[in-house]
């Protein structure tokens, strides 16, 4: 047979409720720093990006005499061997144009180049939009209109 031993409780009711109310608080002031945060990675994610796309149009323009005209030529071939056409400078994602929650354009032209990054939701993947071109100098804009040649160097 088992004794009952009364000194030996659960939690009650109440004091299950003031742990789980004291958590939700600390929910409520951790989330908006750690969305933030998550922004603000994005954003330094989105800048590598562009430094790299711009190291690899170096390198393009000196293999192939011409800068590159897409994304896509810069990335990796389906098929076969590097060539003009893809040639495997950058990961297949950001070949495809959308990566750490940033949306990539980049149009070329064999004198130069244009890099557009804009948030792929803004305000929660991203709050500025970044330009760069040929001349290496990487353009911000704290807004969701894209950045331009005109918009803010970024420091």
């Amino acid at each position: 047979m088992r004794r009952k031993n009364r000194n030996l409780r659960g939690f009650s009711l109440i004091e299950l409720l003031i742990v789980i109310a004291i958590i939700l608080i600390i929910v409520t002031v951790a989330l908006p720093k750690l969305n933030n945060a998550t922004r603000y990675a994005h954003e330094t994610a989105a800048i590598k990006a562009i430094q790299t796309i711009q190291t690899m149009q170096v390198q393009y323009n000196s293999q192939y005499g011409r800068y590159a005209a897409s994304l896509t030529e810069l990335g990796p071939p389906a098929t076969g061997a590097a060539s003009a056409a893809s040639s495997d400078l950058i990961d297949s994602s950001l070949a495809a144009g959308e990566k750490s929650g940033y949306k990539f354009t980049m149009t070329g032209s064999p004198g130069g180049y244009v890099i557009s990054a804009v948030p792929v939701t803004y305000g929660s993947s991203g709050s500025r939009t970044f330009y760069s071109d040929q001349s290496m100098v990487i353009r911000v804009n704290d807004g969701p209109e894209p950045a331009t040649a005109s918009s803010k160097e970024f420091k």
